[in-house]
């Protein structure tokens, strides 16, 4: 059967997401920005291809994508091209609210620790599901990850209706179809070289963050 170009470029790959994530570090373990986004682009994918039920997450992650392109594009573009020489930049030029909220709420260390915080949500996520049987319930992985990172940082109207929407999940074997990766087996091995790779890239930024304590920014 044929499909539209348009509905080809949105079909998730965890190949693709994997490929870019490998591409994601330099030889010093530094962030490069643009495979990031890339990454992210791909993870947004994957949560739309699963329906309406993330779009709570989906849409915010596509407005904070595009507030980093926008960097990346834009005239300091050279201080945009690893998230270490972002957050060094604009730490030392004052365009970071660190302790209230200010004149920078779109800055770029801000941007991305959100992006940042929902892509712990994912792994956990995505590494239960590696893990999980055939009986195991989507839902209740779905909202351990969630409880155990993203609910930290959301108020509790989002958390609510994010517990309601992680019930209608749809179950484990739509999720690995969704991969289009092959049988289970294939989609388990799969996410276990792509997870170490997402999880080197979220340790190491979450490390710069906490040296400059910006964990909590507003």
């Amino acid at each position: 059967m044929q499909t539209m170009a348009g509905s080809e470029d949105q079909k998730f790959s965890l190949q693709e997401v994997l490929d870019t994530f490998k591409l994601c570090l330099s030889e010093n373990k530094e962030v490069y920005l643009e495979q990031y986004v890339a990454g992210w682009r791909g993870l947004v994918k994957f949560l739309n291809s699963l329906g309406s039920v993330f779009g709570f997450i989906s849409k915010d992650a596509v407005s904070k994508i595009q507030i980093l392109v926008n960097y990346m594009n834009g005239e300091n573009a050279s201080h945009y091209a690893t998230v270490q020489s972002m957050v060094k930049y604009e730490l030392d030029n004052n365009l970071v609210d660190v302790n209230k909220k200010g004149s920078h709420p779109e800055s770029g260390c801000r941007t991305l620790l959100r992006l940042h915080r929902a892509l712990r949500w994912l792994e956990l996520f995505l590494d239960r599901l590696r893990t999980s049987t055939e009986d195991s319930k989507t839902s209740a992985l779905c909202a351990e990850a969630y409880n155990e990172s993203l609910a930290q940082h959301h108020p509790w109207m989002i958390r609510k209706a994010a517990g309601m929407a992680f019930l209608v999940l749809p179950g484990r074997q739509t999720f690995f179809e969704v991969m289009n990766v092959g049988p289970p087996e294939q989609v388990v091995a799969k996410l276990g070289e792509a997870l170490p790779l997402i999880s080197e890239v979220y340790q190491i930024t979450e490390d710069l963050y906490a040296q400059h304590n910006m964990l909590d920014l507003p």
